[in-house]
């Protein structure tokens, strides 16, 4: 199985993010792989560790990307491409589809594997377009991923469930939580890692337009939470009706 793994690095889930205008304090920012392309790539590596083949890792970003390309490198990847881009921030989800594409060229993969999406952005966009541009089928929020010698089957998570699908190969699929656990790196992964080369790929060299189709305006940290309200009453029947009176006219729930 030769597969591709998209990774994206992304600010820690548990630091504490500050916001100066349109751009975060980057100060002090412990970043990682997002948790969901983690996720992916522990399932890219238990695929070829039953099948055989090779998992390669892409990323799009600036020089600090490395760092993720690394830690894909220590938990066990083969190899690991970087499409520099020092305005990352600024680049729309179609325009990172391209650029991998393009990055990759005329390799054929039997599976590309991404996280459902990012931790900071949450669009979860650049699979499927990929898939779309590649006209191959793409599975997302997958929980299950069964494989044989010409075909996938498929377990993934729907609105109120889940689906099972059959595929043949090229696919894309993106992983959900639940799909396993990814492992820690070992510590001679990590050694060795650091020695590993990375494929570098300019965004100009690829011939993608970098221009600019979004702006971001601002960020704002979401509203603080309202005190709770203790429900007063000696019976439940009380609670409850005094809890229905309050969605219905404080709330507006109904």
């Amino acid at each position: 199985m030769n597969i591709l793994v998209l990774i994206k690095q992304v600010p820690d889930t548990e630091a504490n993010i500050s916001v100066s205008g349109s751009k975060i304090n980057e100060g002090g920012i412990k970043w990682i792989i997002s948790p969901y392309d983690e996720i992916a790539l522990e399932e890219a590596l238990r695929i070829r560790e039953k099948k055989g083949g090779s998992v390669t890792v892409i990323s799009v970003g600036t020089e600090n990307t490395i760092t993720a390309l690394r830690t894909a490198y220590a938990m066990g990847a083969d190899n690991a491409i970087h499409i520099k881009n020092d305005n990352y921030n600024m680049l729309d989800s179609f325009t990172i589809a391209e650029a991998i594409i393009k990055a990759i060229g005329d390799i054929k993969y039997d599976i590309i594997l991404s996280g459902r999406q990012g931790s900071d952005s949450d669009n979860g966009q650049v699979p499927l377009i990929i898939a779309s541009k590649l006209d191959i089928a793409v599975v997302s929020y997958a929980k299950k991923v069964e494989l044989s010698e010409n075909k996938a089957v498929i377990t993934a998570e729907t609105e109120g469930g889940q689906a099972v699908y059959e595929t043949s190969f090229p696919v894309v699929i993106t992983a959900n939580a639940g799909l396993n656990e990814p492992r820690y790196p070992s510590l001679k992964g990590i050694m060795a890692s650091k020695k590993k080369p990375i494929d570098t790929k300019d965004l100009a060299e690829l011939g993608v337009n970098i221009e600019s189709k979004i702006e971001i305006l601002g960020f704002e940290p979401p509203p603080q939470r309202g005190k709770g309200k203790i429900i007063e009453g000696d019976e439940p029947e009380q609670k409850a009706r005094e809890l229905a009176r309050i969605l219905h006219e404080e709330v507006k729930a109904f």
